[in-house]
């Protein structure tokens, strides 16, 4: 191949097909509670590397396990065993019916194998609850969980979260090996990792690297915030841990982008706190409960900054608010530009959508808003976010990053472009240059010559 793709790692398939059947706890007679080691301290970084990872290996590579999972092959609506054969040929070899061997054809009751495939999975508590991938879980039929030392157990999907890629599986144990969890936000470019996995099947493997950049969104999930890094991760990996050089669980391995399908430097993992806060919710509620306040958002973009009169590019622009929403009912304002949530700095709109979604509804969202150049903290009640269905229904571009203002060239009113789109002395504002003709606000009837006011 000549061009990059995006793999994520998390089943190494030992026979062709699909994956696994989970099921969910959605409402129990006692809630299960997490029980999590948890050091938030940042990480050191004034002393020397060490010159061993030897002690550091020692005290994770229990909690690391591999996960084997397993699924019957799914009739399509044809009640054929395998989807998609549909050669004459290879019908009448199977029996299926509709062939031209039909009923009673070779092989008419042929047991087809089961599907299988390996990832990984991190221990986060003493009694049994395991962070992996949803990708690794997906669809499965069972789910068998081995530890490092051997020891094997059965396992059944708690929940999973395809919009993040998080699943949580339970084994009944005590005294299990948990790792401790650190605080990913404090995680910088440059800190040392290691990455901790099954990739292939071939038993668990260690590799070193550093953290190559943070807040990356590159495989299109709902939501993501992936810290990149060189560390070799390859498929099987996924759902492995992503440590630092104090021992603590940084991330969830996840994904690669590379040319061959293995490892070329570029790796991605979800960050602890995300996967964190995905596990609790799931393990409480059955669910996912993800905070919204009903805006609309965008990048800004340097033409943006220089037009809002911003220092630089960060922050996410609201192009939009949902009428009678929970931002609105605050007095956010299209025009805002939301630079920190709870004291914490946002960079950019995904950074936004991921920041709100970690706020529990009915809980208060402190925004930091650069407002006619001046700044203003709006206190914002946060609700649930609706399904996705609701959503659509009732306002269809809403927590998006294809704001109105995506697609739009705006400038200055000077002398030139006031001869150029004759636009009177007396108004001001912003003039609109060019609008790309696919984009939502062409669909809208924005175009050159409008003036933004």
């Amino acid at each position: 191949m000549n061009r990059s793709s995006r793999t994520l790692l998390g089943t190494l398939p030992v026979l062709a097909g699909g994956l696994l059947l989970a099921w969910s706890i959605h409402a129990k007679e006692s809630t299960p509670k997490l029980t999590l080691k948890v050091d938030e301290t940042a990480v050191s970084r004034n002393d020397r590397l060490p010159s061993s990872f030897a002690p550091v290996v020692k005290r994770v590579a229990p909690s690391v396990v591999k996960v084997v999972t397993s699924a019957r092959p799914k009739p399509n609506s044809r009640g054929d065993a395998e989807e998609g054969i549909d050669d004459p040929f290879l019908r009448r070899f199977f029996g299926i019916p509709g062939g031209p061997g039909g009923p009673g054809g070779l092989g008419r009751n042929l047991p087809m194998p089961r599907m299988e495939g390996v990832g990984s999975g991190v221990i986060v508590t003493e009694d049994g609850y395991i962070l992996t991938n949803n990708h690794v879980v997906d669809s499965a039929d069972s789910v068998q969980i081995t530890l490092p030392d051997g020891r094997e157990f059965n396992a059944k999907v708690v929940g999973k979260d395809p919009k993040s890629d998080v699943a949580v599986v339970k084994v009944e144990a005590t005294g299990l090996p948990a790792i401790t969890l650190s605080d990913s936000d404090k995680i910088e470019v440059g800190d040392f990792v290691l990455a901790i996995g099954n990739p292939f099947g071939i038993g668990q493997t260690v590799t070193s690297g550093i953290v190559s950049a943070t807040g990356r969104a590159t495989h299109g999930l709902d939501y993501e915030d992936f810290i990149q890094t060189d560390a070799a991760i390859n498929p099987g990996n996924s759902g492995g841990a992503l440590v630092d050089l104090n021992g603590r669980l940084v991330g969830i391995n996840t994904a690669i982008l590379s040319r061959s399908g293995g490892n070329q430097g570029i790796g991605f993992s979800i960050p602890v706190n995300m996967a964190r806060d995905v596990m609790e919710s799931l393990v409480r509620d059955g669910k996912v409960t993800r905070g919204y306040i009903g805006v609309r958002i965008q990048d800004v973009t340097p033409k943006l900054a220089r037009q809002f009169k911003l220092g630089d590019s960060k922050g996410a622009l609201i192009a939009d608010v949902t009428p009678r929403g929970a931002a609105e009912k605050a007095g956010v304002r299209s025009g805002d530009v939301v630079t920190e949530v709870n004291g914490r700095e946002i960079r950019d709109s995904q950074h936004l959508k991921n920041a709100v979604a970690r706020v529990h509804p009915g809980e208060t969202a402190n925004l930091r808003v650069l407002r006619d150049g001046e700044n203003k903290v709006i206190k914002v009640k946060v609700t649930e976010r609706p399904e996705d269905k609701e959503l659509a229904d009732a306002e269809p571009a809403a927590d998006s990053e294809s704001g109105t203002l995506n697609g739009v060239a705006v400038a200055d009113i000077d002398a030139r472009t006031r001869r150029e789109f004759q636009i009177p002395e007396s108004v001001k504002g912003a003039v609109v240059t060019s609008v790309e003709p696919q984009s939502a606000a062409a669909d809208a009837g924005v175009q050159a010559g409008d003036v933004i006011l």
